[in-house]
């Protein structure tokens, strides 16, 4: 699509009518319930699924390289944010061992392929969390906020185009555009500083769809605890910080800095008379209550739309809506077919992992903690929303050293995080074997866990280890970390497929 096609559907959306919008969502909300309530988004089981998104790398300087589309179409992934990426989702899928089996094979399936294709345009895909080196002759800076001014729209030049991505910088939700982190200040005209994460999305489908508040409650006391163990973006491209001393960067770095990238780009500035669009979602007492945050969350890009022949197309404003309901774990409801229709909770906050061992393991913990919790009416159903609200934001500041609070078992307060995290991968193991998977089955899905939290070292962690060794030797801070991420990337190529990041220890 050219700059000026591009422009005039950017335009286009900007003349709709957001008040008659706003209207037929509402209509569809209320629709939505009722078929809740019918008992449409109910399945005999619980099923999975995962997301996954990666960046480009060029195999030879493993700078940034933007993926060109028809490689995208020829390896069957589908287009993200930036130019640079490429994202893949799995089959849904029943959690037995067979179901959760398929899933990782589909991974490896679609990957090992992609991975024969790449080479022919010098490129490899990597998971991680966050890209640190810029394509070569390009900055960091010149890449993430470089845009055009095209008809009174402004289009950010490495932002795929797609008018939804494009109309978010020119609408009138006010998205501060500004990467904010500890020594990091970006300002942008559009949204393209929030490709510089990527990430992994386990989901579970609930059986009964009113129960879903409830699973969800356990879902928001286990995101700190599972992204302390997940995280995996302690640095940016260096170029982008500003000139304090190395030490006090590394001293100051984020475990997780999707969090950070994500929430200063997309939510409004300080002062601003306008709700967070990315934050920890609230509890929810009912299934209704879920449906309504979504139909009440401000619409960043109203549009005029069509009911399709899919069965959710009924709901296609509230739909639409859903996409720009950026919350670190959110309800979904969805489905092709009236038989199709589901229930299930998105897990948002964990960046791309080193393999497919490691991703699918998060997929299995999630789902089997989402069996288990509820099964067992575990206590810290109890803990406080604004504790575990706290133990997200801890968890994404200082990983496997965050300050965190914890209801165990016993029904006992606790602040060990050993033992938090530890409790939680005994009760993940406990939900899959409530789910027919044998002793060691659970248990090796989830060794890549047990092994981070025995060591204490996450990728996070391993990385800024290996940049705290170079710089402690005088390596400068801008070549440690690209020396950093050489080092990630080629280990992750002898691991991605089959291979685990406790390998690497």
């Amino acid at each position: 699509m050219s700059a000026s096609e591009l422009s005039a559907a950017v335009r286009e959306v900007l003349d709709v009518d957001p008040e008659e919008f706003e209207r037929q969502a509402t209509a569809e909300a209320e629709e939505l319930k009722s078929e809740v309530r019918a008992g449409t988004f109910d399945n005999s089981q619980s099923l999975v699924g995962l997301e996954l998104e990666f960046y480009a790398a060029d195999e030879h300087t493993d700078s940034l390289r933007r993926v060109p589309r028809g490689l995208l179409d020829l390896i069957g992934f589908e287009k993200e944010l930036g130019l640079h990426n490429a994202e893949m989702q799995t089959t849904p899928l029943p959690l037995t061992t067979y179901g959760l089996a398929a899933q990782e094979k589909e991974i490896q399936a679609h990957l090992v392929p992609a991975l024969e294709k790449t080479p022919s345009e010098d490129i490899r895909l990597i998971s991680a969390g966050i890209w640190t080196v810029p394509p070569v002759g390009e900055s960091a800076e010149r890449y993430l906020t470089d845009s055009i001014g095209q008809n009174e729209v402004r289009l950010a030049t490495n932002l795929s185009d797609s008018v939804r991505y494009h109309t978010m910088a020119n609408a009138t939700y006010p998205s501060r555009c500004t990467l904010e982190a500890p020594h990091v200040t970006l300002p942008a005209d559009t949204v393209m500083p929030e490709s510089l994460s990527t990430s992994i999305q386990p989901h579970y489908q609930v059986a009964h769809a009113p129960d879903l508040p409830v699973y969800f409650r356990y879902a928001l006391r286990v995101a700190g605890p599972l992204l302390a163990l997940g995280v995996n973006s302690p640095f940016f491209p260096p170029q982008l910080y500003d000139d304090a001393p190395d030490a006090e960067i590394l001293a100051d770095a984020h475990m997780e800095n999707r969090i950070d990238v994500f929430e200063s780009v997309m939510n409004p500035g300080t002062g601003v008379d306008e709700v967070r669009k990315v934050r920890f979602p609230p509890d929810f007492d009912t299934v209704e209550e879920a449906i309504d945050d979504i139909a009440d969350d401000a619409c960043i890009v109203p549009m005029n739309l069509d009911r399709g022949n899919r069965f959710d197309d009924a709901f296609v404003h509230l739909r639409h809506k859903h996409g720009s309901y950026w919350r670190w774990v959110r309800p979904v409801f969805d489905g092709a077919c009236r038989s199709d229709a589901n229930a299930r909770i998105e897990f948002r906050p964990l960046p791309g992992q080193p393999t497919v061992r490691d991703a699918v393991a998060f997929e299995a913990a999630f789902a089997g903690l989402m069996e288990s919790l509820p099964r067992r009416d575990h206590p810290v159903r109890a803990l406080d929303w604004e504790q575990a609200e706290e133990n997200f934001y801890g968890a994404a500041r200082n990983g496997l050293d965050a300050d965190m609070r914890w209801l165990t078992s016993n029904d006992q307060e606790t602040g060990d995080i050993q033992l938090i995290c530890e409790e939680c991968l005994n009760f993940a193991r406990d939900g899959l074997e409530l789910r027919g998977f044998s002793a060691d089955e659970a248990r090796r899905y989830l060794r890549p866990l047990r092994v981070r939290l025995k060591e204490g070292v996450t990728p996070a962690r391993w990385q800024h280890d290996h940049v705290q060794r170079s710089v402690d030797e005088g390596v400068p801070l801008t070549e440690a970390i690209w020396g950093m991420q050489s080092e990630y990337i080629d280990r992750q190529a002898d691991s991605l497929i089959e291979g685990c990041f406790t390998d690497w220890l």
